[in-house]
């Protein structure tokens, strides 16, 4: 019987790292984009960098992250099919997706279009306001791929088909190198052209996953060509992804509200320099915990849907040991290089000094994100985005912000305390989850998925 077990347990090992180092890759690939646009407008001018990093913000906050968070509804409709053997509603509810998807991404568009005027609001600096305004304007087409794109994703990754997507995103982030350099400096197009090097490359990738859905042996089953159907249920679809949607902005929009409060610290251009380069590595280390995450919501999904709750069960306790062992292993390498680490980002004695300090809090804050993050994936794995984004909306809005104003304003903590703040809301998120996971009931999980989703 021991034997059996351990069996069962190497082999949820291996489908969750088969899963987790494409996926890693896929969203590591894919993040790469703007930030080698944003690297390209670096050598045209100051002004074009700071526009082109603050239009860059300004998108991901109020398009990417939200289009990104409500694809992730089909972590649970697509996955839970897929694990029912109902194979040809994978892609009925992948077209109801691009449909909700296509909607938003028109009332997106007219955020992005009025970009100058809603910075110039925000007392931003009117000329930095001015250009960001044009690379958000030459952004828009991409939020009509990007949307289907995460839809794709979503759609191929419920069916554990990973790899072709690894190279769909490597050749989108291969082409785009040369795409930013042509468009950038020999068209002499400055930061306009890394905007619409952007929105090619986001084209590119959905294309290219389209075209292997549509002519893929492996999809034969869950594509069957485009159905009026997918127009029923929209109500239903929305019930999920907006919770989902929520879920995920919730945290995102507290850090770009932590880069905001660094400014109105003492030394405004030291705590935020530190904090930038301490988001930047957290995004980074954040991409493993994704793959991690992503994994375990496949394997849940499908594993209701199927209606096995012992699968379901033994893959939340291996993802969890892997979080750990993955967190340990992290949290080591960040305290080791804490004092290298700033001679990445800066030659400023003052501002490496203060990020080796903020390191430990760093690895701190990663290893328990890492946690939450897996959580996260088994919530969306179940159907649970609602209770998710109140779990989230707590933590961050009642706890993290709050704590982080305190420790920053009242007890001067300056830029520590601000990511302290973030650390409070992790331990409230990875608690409350938690305590969530441990109490649920796998066989009434799986008559659920039975219910709704088959």
């Amino acid at each position: 019987m021991g034997e059996v077990r351990r069996k069962e347990v190497v082999e949820e090992v291996k489908r969750q790292l088969w899963l987790a180092g494409p996926l890693f890759s896929v969203g590591l690939l894919q993040f790469s984009l703007q930030v080698i646009s944003v690297m390209f407008v670096g050598h045209v001018g100051e002004l074009a960098l700071s526009a082109a990093s603050m239009a860059t913000s300004f998108t991901s906050v109020t398009g990417f992250n939200l289009l990104l968070g409500m694809a992730s509804a089909l972590d649970t409709f697509c996955g839970q099919s897929f694990g029912a053997a109902q194979h040809y509603v994978l892609g009925i509810h992948m077209q109801r997706a691009m449909f909700v998807m296509f909607l938003i991404s028109i009332l997106l568009s007219i955020i992005w279009a009025s970009t100058k005027p809603i910075l110039i609001a925000m007392h931003q600096d009117s000329a930095i306001s001015n250009e960001a305004g044009i690379y958000a304007q030459f952004m828009i087409p991409s939020l009509f791929a990007y949307g289907p794109l995460q839809c794709l994703v979503k759609f191929l990754q419920s069916q554990n088909i990973v790899f072709p997507m690894v190279v769909s995103s490597g050749i989108t982030a291969f082409l785009h190198i040369p795409l930013c350099w042509v468009l950038v400096f020999k068209c002499r197009l400055g930061s306009r052209g890394a905007a619409i090097a952007n929105s090619i490359s986001y084209w590119v990738n959905m294309l290219l996953m389209a075209l292997y859905v549509k002519f893929s042996a492996s999809c034969t089953k869950s594509w069957t060509g485009f159905s009026k159907k997918a127009l029923n249920n929209v109500l239903d679809f929305l019930k999920l992804a907006i919770p989902s949607a929520v879920m995920l902005c919730m945290k995102v929009w507290t850090f770009e509200l932590m880069v905001l409060l660094s400014g109105l610290l003492p030394n405004p251009k030291l705590e935020t320099s530190v904090l930038s380069i301490c988001l930047n590595t957290f995004s980074l280390v954040w991409m493993i915990a994704f793959g991690f995450s992503a994994a375990v919501s496949t394997r849940v999904s499908n594993e209701l849907g199927a209606g096995n709750p012992q699968g379901a069960s033994l893959a939340v306790r291996v993802v969890l040991v892997m979080a750990v062992a993955e967190g340990i292993l992290i949290v080591l390498f960040m305290i080791l290089l804490r004092n290298f680490w700033g001679h990445v980002y800066s030659n400023e004695g003052y501002v490496i000094r203060n990020v080796a300090a903020m390191m430990p809090i760093l690895a701190t804050s990663s290893f328990l994100d890492g946690l939450q993050s897996v959580l996260s994936g088994v919530a969306r794995g179940c159907g649970w985005q609602k209770i998710g984004s109140f779990v989230n909306l707590a933590s961050f809005y009642l706890v993290g912000i709050p704590c982080a104003i305190v420790l920053a304003f009242v007890f001067h903590m300056k830029g520590k305390g601000l990511w302290l703040g973030i650390i409070s809301a992790f331990i409230v998120q990875v608690l409350s989850f938690m305590i969530i996971t441990i109490r649920t009931n796998w066989e009434k999980e799986v008559r659920h998925s039975c219910h709704m989703y088959q």
